[in-house]
């Protein structure tokens, strides 16, 4: 029979390959905007709320703090990485009053974070009180981060087209909330549990959402109508033709 530890342990390597491709899943929409050359109608909202909790998880797992938690260090390390990757493409493309906004919430991010890890380490000197306090705050700030969606979800409601919102990145989100909250729920943890347990939720809300407005897209490439030719012989003026382009 497997034990609670390695049942964990098994569900948590699936949620970092789960997570991982996450992580990945909005690589098409930024190959879209590197061909493009603009970031189109794609908002940075989730790149940056999914920056913060991945600095809070990983600080959230440091044997410092949580120890027994290195799966969950790996794949919001690993996050980081592509998030901040995804953050300079979309840097480099957006308008200035865009960057302008987004350099203001780095800042916000990173002085939060610096104030955070010194607040814990110097005010907290067991692992419970230490991972009470960064769980709570993950808890917070990845709920923003599965709720950030909320804002494409509005616009596909408004304008009944899901081509801001990839069914693949939603279908992931799906799975990632549902693998981690079963993760947590082996060997409880209730940090991990409601944040997960709401992405699954809001995962399943853009699923729906995606298979009510699929249809009503518009579709790329679509046949356009061309304006007709008329010909008509002139019989007066020895045999002149005449062209009229009707619409």
């Amino acid at each position: 029979m497997v034990s609670a530890d390695a049942a964990r342990n098994i569900v948590g390597i699936v949620g970092n390959v789960i997570s991982f491709g996450l992580f990945l899943s909005p690589v098409p929409t930024f190959w879209r905007i590197i061909k493009a050359k603009d970031v189109e109608e794609f908002k940075p909202d989730p790149y940056l709320a999914t920056l913060l909790n991945c600095m809070l998880w990983v600080f959230y797992g440091l044997p410092i703090v949580h120890p027994n938690s290195i799966l969950v260090v790996t794949i919001n390390g690993i996050g980081l990485v592509i998030e901040s990757a995804y953050l300079i493409i979309f840097f480099i493309y957006a308008t200035r009053n865009t960057r302008l906004k987004m350099l203001g919430v780095l800042t916000v991010e990173a002085l939060f974070m610096v104030a955070v890890v010194a607040g814990v380490l110097l005010g907290a000197h067991t692992h419970e009180k230490r991972s009470m306090i960064v769980g709570i705050l993950c808890v917070i700030f990845g709920s923003v981060m599965y709720a950030s969606p909320l804002t494409i979800m509005g616009k596909v409601i408004k304008t009944r087209s899901v081509e801001y919102m990839p069914f693949v990145l939603s279908l992931v989100n799906f799975l990632n909330g549902c693998c981690w909250t079963a993760y947590a729920l082996i060997k409880f943890d209730l940090y991990i549990t409601i944040p997960n347990g709401l992405g699954a939720v809001f995962g399943l809300a853009q699923l729906i959402l995606y298979g009510c407005y699929y249809r009503s897209t518009p579709k790329k490439g679509k046949n356009v109508e061309l304006p007709t030719v008329k010909v008509t012989k002139n019989s007066v003026g020895g045999g002149r033709v005449s062209v009229t382009v009707e619409k």
